[in-house]
């Protein structure tokens, strides 16, 4: 069933349920089923209807139990839930976004993506986006049960930049890079800082960090008989 037809059926159901509903329930339910993916809370709804208390709340019970609606926590005031239908995810405003699970950071799956990407690109020297998701993939539900996306693996290789573990570089199609097609941007460990171990003259090709390197070809307008920058590293 595609995610069209699921959201289809859901519809109609909801439908179905909603002839069986007394007018106050149909109210409320109208109420929050406009929301979409961003809810109501309980206290929004009795402003906007005036309905008692005890019938609202006795209303939102039975409209849970019917599965029309749920509860979300909302991550910018997790003692207020907010009230959804049941068609609806919820928006990246109430949820945190793919970090948080039911209302918390989960520091566990940040700390075990940030792990895997470190090892793996220990492990191949140079890695793409693109490799470390296939790789977390490969590790299955064991280490990251819900999966991870792009997005995730993309924004956890931006934070192990900024903390200088790793470096963004674009592959050159050679050496430690032949697996890498030349100019796609990939990551390395970054250098350790105070050690007294000399980087060779290959290591520090420039290369691997320049911006035009899609552009360079053996006889193009940029090319390495051209580069000035090429050059000295050819003299160092």
């Amino acid at each position: 069933m595609s995610i069209l037809q699921g959201k289809r059926k859901r519809q109609d159901l909801a439908s179905a349920l909603s002839a069986s509903m007394t007018n106050k329930e149909r109210v409320i339910y109208n109420i929050i089923r406009g929301k979409k993916e961003m809810g109501i809370w309980q206290g929004d709804i009795k402003r906007e209807t005036n309905i008692p208390d005890s019938i609202l709340k006795k209303s939102i019970k039975l409209l849970i139990s019917k599965t029309l609606i749920k509860e979300v926590v909302n991550i910018q005031n997790k003692s207020k839930k907010v009230l959804m239908a049941m068609e609806f995810e919820p928006s990246k405003e109430i949820t945190g976004g793919e970090w948080y699970t039911e209302g918390r950071l989960d520091t566990q799956l940040i700390d075990a993506l940030s792990d895997v990407c470190l090892k793996l690109i220990s492990r191949k020297k140079i890695a793409t986006r693109d490799a470390i998701l296939e790789w977390t993939r490969t590790l299955g539900n064991e280490v990251f049960p819900g999966g991870v996306s792009p997005g995730q693996v993309e924004q956890i290789l931006k934070v192990l930049v900024m903390e200088n573990k790793l470096q963004e570089v674009n592959s050159t199609g050679f050496g430690d890079f032949s697996s890498v097609p030349a100019g796609e941007v990939c990551f390395r460990l970054a250098k350790k800082v105070g050690t007294n171990v000399k980087v060779g003259a290959m290591a520090s090709i420039p290369c691997g960090v320049c911006p035009r390197i899609k552009f360079c070809t053996p006889n193009g307008i940029i090319s390495p008989t051209n580069c000035q920058y090429y050059q000295k590293w050819l003299d160092f």
